[in-house]
Formats: structure tokens, sequence, C-alpha cells
């Protein structure tokens, strides 16, 4: 496992654009500001690129890579054409399956179930309808906390991009592949919840 999915917080900025299909998002260390991987969405079909340009873009598919600056893989996510709720894979650098998000149907301000490769619940990432404000929990046990992080009223009005503020607990034990499931699902909140 990527050493850099080890850390405790991360700051994830979304790339501005007016005019955009793809989603693309820089994961800075937020103590050096150094970005320390990135997020792209590589290879998108002209449907889709239309789409995503359309009230359908919440039902688009997606392939997005999360790698180091040099290139390596951290975390891949994948899902097919949604039509009411999303069920996300989550894969690692060597394409196996870490686990999958499945989206709730009728859930106030969103929610997922956060599965390991077997299909056994090991969160659930809830938010709330009120704002940007998102915490992956079992019970008692909090895994993580995201928030959205403002970036002023003349940049939210004319993009569509985003600032957000990951912050994984530090019981959640290194090398554990629910770290790469929490990284991956910043990525699906933006993308088939917030969009």
């Amino acid at each position: 496992m990527s050493e850099l999915a080890n850390r405790n917080v991360f700051l994830v900025k979304e790339h501005v654009g007016i005019f955009k299909a793809a989603n693309n998002f820089d994961i800075y260390d937020p103590a050096s500001g150094e970005i320390i991987m990135e997020c792209r969405e590589p290879s998108l079909g002209l449907i889709t690129k239309l789409l995503r340009f359309t009230d359908y873009k919440r039902m688009t598919p997606f392939d997005v890579q999360i790698t180091t600056p040099g290139g390596e893989r951290v975390v891949r996510i994948l899902r097919g054409i949604s039509l009411f709720v999303s069920k996300v894979e989550v894969r690692d650098q060597n394409n196996e399956m870490i686990g999958s998000f499945q989206q709730k149907f009728f859930s106030i301000g969103g929610k997922f179930d956060v599965l390991d490769k077997n299909d056994q619940l090991i969160c659930t990432l809830q938010g709330k309808w009120t704002g940007w404000d998102f915490h992956f929990r079992n019970g008692d046990k909090d895994f993580a906390h995201v928030s959205k992080k403002w970036n002023g009223l003349g940049r939210e009005l004319f993009t569509s991009a985003d600032n957000y503020v990951l912050e994984i607990a530090e019981d959640v034990a290194k090398d554990d592949p629910v770290r790469k499931l929490i990284l991956a699902a910043v990525m699906c909140i933006d993308m088939v919840l917030k969009e």
C-alpha cells in the first residue's frame, strides 16, 4: 500500500472550470502545501462528455484514478451508468477489488454503505442535508470526517470547484484498506451526491 494513504489529514482541491466534463482534483498535504496525489478521469468517451453538461450528469459512468504525482496508481474508482442509486467499486494499485460503496435510496443529505471486498459493512458515510459535512461511522466508532472548505462567494457562483478537508481518525490502522476506501469516498461524495 502506498504510504501516502497512511496520513491522517488531506486537503482535496477540485480543479476550477466553467465548462469541464472530467472530474479532476489535487490532493495536498495541508502542512506543507505540497501536492501528494492527483485524481484524474483520463478516459472519458464522447457521449459521457456530452452528458456531463446536462441534467443526466449524476447518472454518467466514471473511472477515476488517484495516483502519485509520478503516475503510480494508489486507488481506482469505477461506476457504470446509474439510474437511481450508485454502486461504486474501489480497486487498489494492482486493480484488485478492495471494497465498494452502495448508495442508499431515500436518504436525506446523502448516505453510502462502505463495504469491504466481500460486501460486508465496514461503516456508513452519512451527510447532513444542510451542508457539506460527512462522517464515516459504525455505531459509536468514528472513522473519518469530510467537510467543505468554502472558497468565497465569487468563486462558488461562477465555477463548480470545491475544496474538501478529509480527517481520518488516529485509531484507523496504518495500511488498513479502509483508508483507501475513505479517500475514494471523498470523490464519490462530489460526483454522486453533490454535482
